[in-house]
């Protein structure tokens, strides 16, 4: 009896391997086609349409997946797969590749003006940096804002590269800028020319009957003028009557 019981144990342990040995050996790849296998071509490093051929000759598929801009590489050629190189897979598996490009120029941006701040971000938005700063005395930007750029704006380079800037500080010392006052009345033109620091010289009179009166038409020396010492500036006013200045100076005399 319990010999009999030992050997159904044995036959039935001996069963169960040989049915997993079965099951795992002559089942299982049957199934999955597992004796199908191919092991995946290395195409990395290959030019696109050469790699495509070269994957579909082994009965595999080929996709373009992914695409990186970059100068390291000529563009058109395959910088990585996925499924890795020498790797098993079944016939007919896709292979995506990723394939270079030449690498995007980035259109530069208009700084000048703009403070050092702005020019920061703007730069920032465009995928450019600050290569270097330079400061100047400059009395057509006001301090603080940028007076120059290099390269120039809408020139293109690589995104990453930097942009060299020239910021302004504003008047030299002890220098004097000559106001705009053509256009404004006698009595604001003055003020202006007051607050530059500056003095009204001589005032002549215009006959003009389109004008308000004493409105300033000409100024002796050009606005935005740098000076290097106060100088008075001449004056060109309008009448309506220049009778009237004639009277007035035959009064004062």
């Amino acid at each position: 009896m319990n010999n009999k019981f030992v050997r159904y144990i044995i036959g039935l342990v001996v069963l169960s391997a040989l049915t997993i040995l079965v099951f795992d050996y002559l089942i299982m790849p049957l199934y999955t086609r597992h004796d199908r296998g191919q092991y995946l071509i290395d195409v990395q490093g290959k030019q696109l349409d050469k790699a495509i051929a070269m994957i579909e000759a082994e009965d595999f598929q080929a996709e373009v997946s992914d695409t990186m801009y970059t100068n390291k590489f000529p563009p058109g050629y395959v910088i990585d797969q996925y499924p890795k190189p020498y790797m098993k897979v079944k016939p007919g598996r896709t292979v995506r590749l990723k394939v270079s490009a030449s690498e995007k120029l980035i259109q530069i941006p208009n700084l000048i003006g703009q403070s050092l701040r702005s020019a920061e971000l703007i730069l920032h938005q465009a995928g450019l940096l600050i290569d270097t700063i330079y400061t100047e005395y400059n009395p057509e930007y006001p301090k603080g804002t940028i007076a120059w750029q290099y390269p120039k704006a809408n020139n293109s380079i690589k995104r990453g590269l930097g942009i060299q800037i020239t910021v302004s500080q504003g008047l030299p010392p002890d220098f004097y800028q000559v106001p705009n006052v053509v256009g404004l009345s006698m009595t604001q033109a003055k003020e202006h020319i007051a607050k530059a620091r500056l003095k009204v010289g001589k005032i002549s009179y215009h006959e003009d009957q389109d004008l308000v009166p004493y409105t300033v038409l000409d100024q002796s020396i050009s606005e935005g003028t740098v000076l290097d010492k106060p100088m008075k500036i001449n004056l060109v006013v309008s009448v309506l009557d220049l009778q009237d200045i004639f009277n007035q100076l035959t009064i004062e005399d």
